[in-house]
């Protein structure tokens, strides 16, 4: 039987106090990774997550930053939210509409080059092998060195973490490992010329437990601007940006930086 092959890409040899590899460093007092180096830079990113406007909260200055570097960003979202409104006089189909307008919207000014919904009810996505095999259809389809997902085991919040969360987070890892790489895992891909594939990492949002914090300073103005874009999702637009720089700021400052956004890596060999 061959093991797992996951792990916290956090994990140091004993005794290692820093590791710097270009701008990626060790921070030993705060005990995270710092930066973002130019080896880490994937040709190719998949994002998947429960629901439009997921991605623009915890990671959307990541994603323009790498899309302005030159990585191709691909976005899934598992629902289209349709049932995230106060309306009484809202339904369903309008708000999936309206919700998959504004991520499009979003994504276009992050540099998103594709937009894809899978159509799961908002609060009802589960974790069985239905969604399993679309998601390893797409790992398949785009073949990414990076994914982008929910952190299933360290949600965040903790104990109030949406289940779409939870559920999508969990499903897209057991996609990756071991599905994905498996040729017996859905080998009706393989007649539709969909090849296995591992992908390089994960890299996991709405953690608890984050150890990657990336300086967002020159893309954090443009994650809100995407972010304002949810409309139907957004109150007071001076309020939603002020509490976003200032969770910028206060991640940030843990580490040195004046923005960061925090993530939680694990790779995959």
């Amino acid at each position: 039987m061959r093991l797992a092959m996951a792990r916290s890409i956090s994990l140091r040899r004993e005794g290692e106090s820093r590791v710097k590899s270009g701008s990626f460093d060790w921070n030993e007092s705060a005990g995270v990774w710092v930066g973002y180096g130019p080896a880490m830079e994937p040709k190719t990113v998949l994002v998947i997550v429960a629901h439009p406007d997921d991605l623009e909260l915890q990671a959307g200055a990541l994603v323009a930053r790498m899309s302005a570097n030159g990585s191709v960003v691909h976005l899934v979202c598992c629902t289209s939210g349709d049932r995230g409104s106060n309306d009484r006089r809202m339904t369903s189909s309008r708000l999936a509409a309206i919700r998959e307008e504004e991520q499009r919207e979003a994504a276009a000014l992050l540099g998103i080059s594709s937009v894809e919904f899978l159509g799961w009810p908002d609060g009802d996505v589960g974790c069985g092998t239905v969604l399993r095999e679309e998601i390893v259809r797409r790992i398949r389809t785009h073949r990414p060195q990076v994914v982008i997902t929910h952190d299933p085991v360290h949600p965040w919040p903790e104990y109030t973490a949406h289940r779409d969360h939870r559920n999508v987070g969990r499903t897209t890892l057991d996609a990756l490992y071991p599905d994905a790489r498996d040729h017996l895992a859905y080998p009706e891909h393989l007649d539709e010329g969909l090849e296995p594939h591992i992908t390089r990492e994960a890299w996991l949002i709405m953690s608890n437990q984050p150890d990657w914090f990336v300086d967002v300073g020159e893309s954090l103005d443009l994650k809100i601007q995407a972010r304002l874009c949810h409309r139907s999702q957004t109150g007071d637009s001076n309020e939603l940006s002020d509490r976003y720089r200032e969770r910028a700021t206060r991640l940030g400052a843990q580490v040195g930086l004046a923005y960061a956004e925090a993530l939680k890596r694990i790779e995959f060999g």
